[in-house]
């Protein structure tokens, strides 16, 4: 079998559920082969000759050998000045890589104003019409090559963005018409997302021959006519350990649990979507880190977790991990105890990312968040104090919140500047599924039978446009808040932050 990561992923680390996917399948007795298309695809890319109609992008194109060891060196990422040039600049070359047209390309980003990835029919078209895709010319030889190699007669996709969707299925095109027989399967969060859709009804059926809803062990394992049984399934990065990605170093990714322990937020797809809490135990997911850190020397642990458990945590914490690490956190007691962050800090945690959301006590209750700001306030100064950065997360527009109340999440933010190293600044998404989905007035919010999110008129009448408005034009402007914003890595955001910690 065959495990593909589609274009276009951060090509900064490898995928983590098709690392699982492959340990799990190898434990098996099926041979597999895995495939990071996004990267090698970007790779393939920059190795042309863009477009070169003006100064930028032939200043960039002329310096892009030097950009790229750059990012894949630790003295890249020594000063933010010379890391930001290189990262716009190698950008550039991929954005003029494509003719002007309906297509958009960046690092980290695809788009198409004739074909939506929210519509079933576009992403037939675009299987459809694989040579449209500006992949075309790398995957169609890449693809083929690899079949006549290796004989797999089952290839399965990861689709986890919306941005993977449209090159994903150009792929499954293309395959579909080299090699008709072929069995494709279809998994990842995106896919998942669809599948949990109130009312779902597969279009795509005559394309896909399986579609996988949350972790894919046992039902691919299954659809391969082999009989899944429990065990220890160490993700396998063989197949990744000596890919390009721009990065100083390898980046281990590792999910100790799958769904999210808190469960509770109204805002959150997961709870709209009713994904269940998988975890993996604490002592368990230690001992796989670190055989894993054996194998690979990685310079970094990413954590994929949706939230990190306080027992997990707290087991690392107490064991270490002999390497610099960074994850997704929920805001609890357990971090209001300055020795318990020095201990973090000790065993190797380097940033965590904390869903704040609002600095508004009243809207964190209506969303259910569980958070009380004075405690968020200690646990901000408890991760200063020790030393580990902060990615804050904050999220406007929600139904509870008014304008006043954006008002404090600004003054509550500039408070806290000197202890926020990162910002993630979002405007809400309504699921189509939430819990607030049925009491408020909605409409279509994209135009697409596979819209994840609906519109809605708001309690205070705060409209999506104000909502930007004020982002925009208060929030960001505001000198605290905009020191902060200038911290964030340019496209890479949260996956190369915790480089920059303390510079």
């Amino acid at each position: 079998m065959i495990l593909i990561n589609p274009p276009v992923f951060k090509p900064c680390e490898p995928p983590g559920g098709i690392a699982r996917l492959a340990g799990s399948l190898r434990r098996h007795g099926v041979s597999c082969e895995v495939m990071d298309a996004s990267l090698e695809g970007i790779l393939t890319l920059l190795g042309k000759t863009p477009t070169l109609s003006d100064t930028w992008t032939s200043r960039a194109f002329r310096h892009l050998p030097d950009h790229l060891r750059r990012l894949t060196r630790p003295q890249g990422y020594e000063g933010p000045d010379k890391y930001r040039r290189a990262v716009s600049d190698i950008n550039r070359v991929i954005e003029k890589s494509l003719p002007p047209g309906e297509i958009r390309l960046s690092l980290t980003d695809y788009s198409d104003s004739a074909l939506s990835p929210l519509r079933s029919r576009d992403l037939l078209t675009a299987a459809e019409r694989p040579e449209r895709n500006p992949f075309y010319g790398y995957f169609s030889g890449r693809l083929r090559r690899t079949l006549e190699e290796s004989g797999h007669g089952v290839v399965g996709f990861s689709l986890n963005y919306l941005n993977q969707a449209l090159c994903a299925f150009a792929m499954i095109g293309f395959l579909k018409k080299e090699s008709p027989p072929l069995k494709i399967v279809l998994g990842g969060g995106l896919v998942t997302s669809w599948m949990n859709k109130p009312g779902w009804n597969n279009p795509f059926a005559g394309l896909v021959d399986e579609m996988v809803a949350g972790p894919g062990e046992a039902a691919l394992i299954s659809f391969l006519g082999e009989e899944y049984t429990r065990g220890e399934d160490l993700p396998d990065y063989d197949g990744f350990l000596r890919n390009p990605y721009l990065a100083p170093g390898f980046i281990l990714p590792y999910s100790a649990s799958s769904g999210c322990y808190w469960h509770r937020c109204s805002f959150c797809p997961e709870k709209a979507e009713a994904n269940p809490y998988r975890p993996i135990a604490p002592r368990r997911a230690v001992k796989e880190v670190n055989r894993l850190v054996e194998k690979s020397d990685p310079v970094l642990l990413h954590f994929l977790d949706n939230a990190m458990s306080p027992a997990l945590l707290t087991e690392i914490a107490r064991h270490g991990l002999g390497l610099p690490w960074y994850g997704f956190a929920r805001i609890t007691s357990h971090l209001t105890d300055p020795d318990f962050c020095d201990a973090l800090k000790k065993s190797g945690c380097v940033m965590l990312k904390l869903g704040l959301e609002s600095g508004d006590q009243d809207v964190l209750d209506h969303l259910q968040k569980g958070i009380e700001l004075e405690e968020a306030s200690r646990v901000l100064k408890n991760l200063k104090k020790a030393g580990i950065g902060t990615y804050v997360y904050l999220l406007f527009g929600t139904p509870p919140e008014t304008p006043e109340a954006a008002g404090r999440t600004l003054d509550f933010t500039k408070s806290h500047g000197a202890q926020i190293d990162f910002l993630n600044l979002a405007i809400f998404n309504m699921p189509v599924s939430g819990p607030d989905s049925e009491r408020l007035e909605r409409s279509a919010f994209y135009e697409g039978d596979l819209s994840l999110y609906a519109s809605f008129i708001h309690p205070s009448g705060w409209d999506r446009s104000s909502v930007r408005a004020f982002v925009e034009r208060e929030f960001k402007k505001d000198p605290v808040i905009a020191s902060i914003l200038r911290k964030n890595p340019p496209l890479f955001t949260s996956n190369h932050a915790p480089f920059f910690v303390g510079s």
